[in-house]
């Protein structure tokens, strides 16, 4: 019996927004949703992430009416997966159970059938209670570990260290660490664990020691999720097969590569070789890749590569000799765990297939792709690009500084930020922390949750003003507003409950869309009250002009009309009867 690799598609929401910054229209997107019919993917991810953000924001579309559209169009054909921040769900700030619990019953009930779960602190208390509502409603809670590295220190922060008596902590982040938290997430009834790289910095070697130790000891499946940025996701999206992952993030050819996930049609053909059978129909994602091209030309403007890989339709075309010859040697060097010739032959691979080169700097950086460019635009924009190398060298003690988070959104970008603003602070003169933002604050504070290593007290009374770690405590949010537009017929900012919660988890954007949406509503009623009156204005028109004028001169003396029609009267006065 062939073993089985289940294939989760994240073109739709991973894939979109490494790429194209989620500028897939509701119009984009429905060109290719009754093909997802029949893909024969496991899973497929639509939403969560940053797609209810960026379609309010800049596409001026609602978020569950999207979920409700692909849902309606897929159906149970393949499980539909959203992506969450624990007890952030999407934003920086924590949420009480109320929230949490609408958030996923909503989700559940409009088709959401994995809810995938991480927390940027890998704090496993964050993700209790999406886990237990998720459940509680029918769905799947897929708990997601996300992968960091540990910083490399710089010889100045070594002496820094030593001169105030202090010692660098010994490597956090092993493989031991990401199991232990992978346990953790078993135990509170994860249906399935993710090593969630959201950065693309695991190697195939990590890759295939951390998966080994996983399957020996974890009983539910394992998926795998990285992206190719420096240029390690296809070797080590291989490695992660040969050593028996279960479930395999990719995405369509077309929406594939660079900052984004490896190409599925990259993953199949190391699986025929394999022997591995994924269930997946070539000749409908073959077609969705037709449709998909034509859609990445029309979001060029927000295309962060600018290049397309290769046509390649697995139901008709073949491999050159000399890339099908690569292939075997990759399975070969992955086996033998050989990683610079696993890398050599992989590289070679995706230049064929025209993806862009492994990206050095984000590589030697050891951070997102975002997380570098973010910095480079703040400094761009006070016109200090000159201090970005030094941003990257103060990166590594800022983040020790704040208990060593591992660098995902939001913690990478809360980390970026506050090196920027050291940098800065150093080159006024300044003392380091002089300036630092609430987030960092609340970082170093203990709002966000419980950091992988313990915060210096002393810092923390620095930084937040008090010594002791401490957690948001929910009993003091205060829910977002729901003002009544009176202008607008007395209708309600937020009409319903799913309305309310996007104003809780997006408070500006959701308010700016739904006053927008509410101001829509309003004038359609308008309209409708409008047609409705010139409906009726016709109507008793066409009977007052059936009249003889005999009738016409006695009904109106009854009063049945309020005045005479004639033949120039084409106002839209309403025809009143008494």
């Amino acid at each position: 019996m062939k073993r089985k690799l289940l294939i989760r598609d994240v073109t739709l929401r991973d894939g979109q927004q490494s790429l194209f910054a989620t500028r897939m229209s509701q119009e984009q997107i429905n060109k290719v949703l009754q093909l997802y019919r029949t893909t024969g993917f496991y899973a497929t991810e639509v939403w969560g992430g940053a797609v209810p953000d960026s379609i309010m924001r800049f596409l001026g579309e609602n978020p569950w009416t999207r979920l409700d559209t692909i849902y309606k169009a897929i159906g149970d054909t393949t499980l539909l997966t959203a992506l969450s921040r624990g007890r952030n769900l999407f934003g920086y700030n924590p949420y009480p159970d109320e929230v949490i619990e609408g958030f996923c019953r909503n989700s559940v009930q409009s088709g959401i059938g994995i809810m995938r779960i991480f927390d940027a602190l890998n704090d496993v208390e964050n993700v209790k209670a999406t886990v237990r509502f998720v459940k509680q409603y029918g769905g799947k809670a897929d708990c997601a570990v996300c992968y960091t590295v540990d910083p490399k220190y710089s010889t100045r922060d070594k002496i820094r260290t030593l001169i105030h008596e202090h010692h660098l902590p010994p490597r956090v982040f092993t493989k031991e660490y990401f199991l232990s938290k992978a346990k953790e997430m078993e135990a509170l009834g994860a249906d399935m664990i993710t090593i969630k790289d959201m950065a693309g910095l695991i190697t195939p070697g990590k890759t295939g020691r951390l998966m080994r130790m996983l399957k020996q000891d974890i009983t539910v499946p394992i998926d795998f999720h990285t992206h190719c940025t420096p240029g390690y996701g296809l070797a080590s999206s291989l490695c992660a097969i040969i050593n028996g992952v279960d479930i395999l993030d990719t995405a369509i050819l077309a929406f594939a590569g660079g900052p984004a996930a490896p190409a599925y049609e990259i993953i199949q053909l190391f699986c025929d070789k394999l022997d591995i059978e994924t269930g997946v129909n070539r000749g409908i994602v073959a077609a969705i890749d037709a449709e998909l091209r034509e859609i990445r030309k029309e979001l060029s403007a927000a295309d962060s590569l600018k290049i397309c890989p290769r046509v390649f339709d697995l139901t008709r075309d073949q491999l050159p000799p000399a890339i099908d010859l690569l292939l075997e040697e990759a399975i070969e060097m992955a086996k033998q765990e050989k990683e610079e010739e696993l890398l050599k032959a992989c590289h070679k691979i995706e230049e064929w297939f025209g993806f862009p080169e492994p990206d050095e700097k984000v590589r030697d950086a050891e951070m997102p792709g975002g997380m570098y460019t973010n910095m480079l635009s703040q400094l761009k924009q006070l016109k200090l690009e000159k201090l970005l190398n030094r941003t990257l060298e103060l990166i590594p003690s800022v983040r020790l500084s704040a208990g060593l988070p591992p660098l995902v959104t939001p913690t990478s970008q809360i980390v970026g930020a506050q090196a920027v603003n050291c940098a800065i602070d150093e080159e006024k003169g300044n003392p380091m922390y002089t300036t630092k933002s609430i987030q960092f604050v609340n970082l170093v504070k203990g709002v966000y949750g419980h950091t992988p290593i313990e915060v210096d007290p002393k810092f923390r009374y620095k930084i937040a003003g008090v010594e002791e770690e401490t957690p948001y405590d929910t009993r003091y949010y205060k829910k977002q507003p729901n003002p009544v537009f009176e202008e607008y017929g007395g209708l309600k900012l937020a009409a319903n409950e799913r309305d309310e919660l996007l104003l809780e988890l997006f408070p500006n954007v959701a308010y700016e869309y739904l006053k927008k949406e509410t101001e829509e509503k309003y004038m359609h009623e308008i309209h409708a009250i409008e047609q409705e009156k010139r409906r009726k204005w016709e109507e008793e028109k066409q009977k007052y002009d059936n009249l003889t004028n005999e009738e016409k001169e006695k009904r109106l003396l009854q009063g049945l009309y309020n005045y005479k029609w004639t033949s120039t009267e084409q106002e839209e006065a309403s025809l009143g009867r008494s």
